[in-house]
């Protein structure tokens, strides 16, 4: 999904599931009101949501906007605290047989929010459809990236769909086969992607389901107005398993793409969490709101992604001609200013309990990088009789503008290299980069789990995210071998030649390391980012103000 270190699973969890133990159902994670705290009598919130959603179908989306609702409407098997516990939330408990066999048992009296029973069947009927080639989901490959069987033969049309290696053994226990084991299995199984949704409401809505009126849930929330770029309303669901603990009773997702605009209303009162902070204002913000100012670690990757398809991006000479001649340091410090760090790789630095290293080229003084950038650009037979030009692509947005505009002035200066700004709104930018009609595209991963494949993935030969279309047999072997693993160690080492190879390509040019901001009103209470850059409405709660 669509930013520095996150905490590591709790050993005792891991060890209880890896020898086969049923996993206690722990505390929710829900709403905690510490004693004496005064609730507001109005317990309704307004967040900025940063874009219209593309859709609200859980398999149709790749981006936090889409799935920053999601997460409110659904709930999955199991989630991932902040600090790295992986909790019940769907399955009150599970067993498994040698990391490759997974039995997870739903709590008893799951209801969806038309008062259906939520069952087994639900589970397999999504996951399912998330891998059937007809379904079109950008998260197709997430299953056969967790390594469930069959995943990867019935993306390729080798299987339907029913052959994939999950299955209900009764309506409240599901059982999930893997090829291989998954160190990371469990925290894989708290996307979004894989949150069940109602088979009945899909069949009879078809492509409405989303819709008003029509839409299911499972989670704290259920759709109840929705006007497109404008805002979109969840009203809390009383069938809810964890009901009791919900405080908030409305929340209302705002379409604010200005982040300039996001803040004013913020200051009016109209908003009580902003999506983000532009940098122009971040300094003063600072100074005028204090700890309003919420900054945190996030695990995710600004990048600018070429079409590898199209030339000359298809030589990487062009690519890496690029890459090095991009001041990255000066868009960090100078350009954005609130904490990001340049980036050389494609993942984090510090990830999943791994150190990994930058490529040389990134300690390189930077006359060295730019006489680099242009020896490879006049091999490739651009100079300046014959300049390069092309296309940079991004979503509307003041800071990717401002980016943008950094970016191609940076290369004209360097490289004499002209990059002509084109922005599309985000539906319309996603539509466009899936077909393919682009030469460098404005994207951004943010972390779906604590693991460097959640980046390296996407660049991994057929995955449904690889819309660079990259392919390197020895960096999908090194993948292959990472999965294997037996170690964190030996994981690392697979890691460190899969980026030495993507720094190598450059399919895409790592621009920064993100943190995560906003402003958060000081009556809102429970209000914590995870380092995957969400928040759950259902922890929060108003207080008397």
């Amino acid at each position: 999904m669509n930013e520095l270190s996150k905490a590591k699973m709790k050993k005792t969890a891991l060890a209880l599931a890896a020898i086969g133990v049923l996993f206690p159902a722990l505390p929710a994670w829900a709403a905690a009101v510490p004693p004496g705290v005064e609730l507001a009598a109005k317990q309704e919130i307004v967040r900025n949501n940063g874009s219209e959603p593309a859709s609200l179908d859980p398999h149709k989306v790749e981006s936090d906007v889409e799935f920053n609702i999601i997460s409110d409407f659904f709930e999955g098997l199991v989630s991932v605290d902040n600090d790295g516990s992986v909790r019940p939330r769907l399955a009150a408990s599970w067993e498994n047989s040698n990391n490759t066999v997974w039995t997870f048992h739903l709590r008893p009296g799951l209801t969806w929010s038309n008062g259906d029973p939520l069952t087994a069947d639900d589970v397999v009927f999504s996951w399912r459809r998330l891998v059937d080639p007809h379904t079109a989901s950008p998260y197709e490959s997430y299953l056969g990236n967790m390594h469930v069987a069959n995943a990867r033969e019935i993306i390729d049309g080798k299987q339907p769909p029913d052959a994939l290696g999950v299955k209900a053994l009764d309506a409240r226990t599901v059982q999930v086969t893997l090829t291989q084991p998954t160190a990371y299995f469990l925290q894989m199984l708290a996307h979004p992607s894989l949150m069940p949704i109602e088979q009945k409401a899909v069949e009879q809505f078809k492509e409405k389901w989303t819709q008003p009126g029509n839409m299911v849930t499972s989670g704290a929330y259920t759709l109840g107005d929705w006007v497109v770029n404008e805002r979109l309303v969840g009203v809390r669901n009383p069938r809810y398993w964890d009901n009791a603990h919900t405080v908030i009773n409305k929340v209302t997702y705002l379409t604010i793409g200005s982040e300039t605009a996001d803040v004013n209303r913020y200051k009016t009162g109209e908003i009580d969490v902003t999506y983000t902070l532009p940098q122009t204002l971040f300094a003063s913000l600072q100074k005028e709101l204090g700890n309003q100012v919420h900054v945190s670690p996030k695990l995710a990757t600004y990048y600018y992604q070429f079409n590898t398809l199209k030339a000359p991006f298809n030589d990487p000479r062009v690519r890496q001609a690029l890459n090095l001649g991009l001041d990255k340091d000066i868009i960090a410090s100078k350009v954005l200013g609130m904490g990001q760090i340049p980036a050389w790789l494609i993942g984090q630095e510090k990830i999943g309990g791994v150190t990994l290293q930058k490529p040389d080229y990134a300690a390189w003084p930077r006359e060295k990088r730019l006489a680099e950038a242009k020896k490879l650009l006049a091999a490739a037979g651009f100079g300046p009789d014959h300049p390069l030009v092309f296309s940079l692509l991004y979503n509307t947005s003041e800071s990717h503008q401002r980016i943008a505009i950094a970016a191609s002035s940076m290369w004209k200066k360097n490289l004499g290299v002209e990059a002509k700004l084109q922005n599309q709104e985000w539906k319309t930018m996603l539509d466009t980069m899936h077909h393919g009609n682009f030469d460098l595209v404005r994207y951004a991963w943010v972390a779906d789990y604590d693991d460097d494949s959640t980046f390296l993935n996407n660049f991994r030969t057929g995955d449904s995210e690889n819309t660079s279309h990259y392919a390197n047999p020895v960096f999908d072997e090194a993948l292959k071998n990472a999965a294997q693993a037996a170690t964190v160690a030996e994981r690392g080492k697979y890691y460190q030649q899969a980026e030495d190879v993507l720094a190598k390509d450059v399919p895409a040019i790592a621009v920064y390391h993100y943190v995560g901001t906003k402003l958060v009103k000081p009556y809102i209470g429970g209000f914590s980012m995870s380092p995957l850059d969400f928040f759950y409405t259902k922890d929060l709660y108003v207080i008397q103000h």
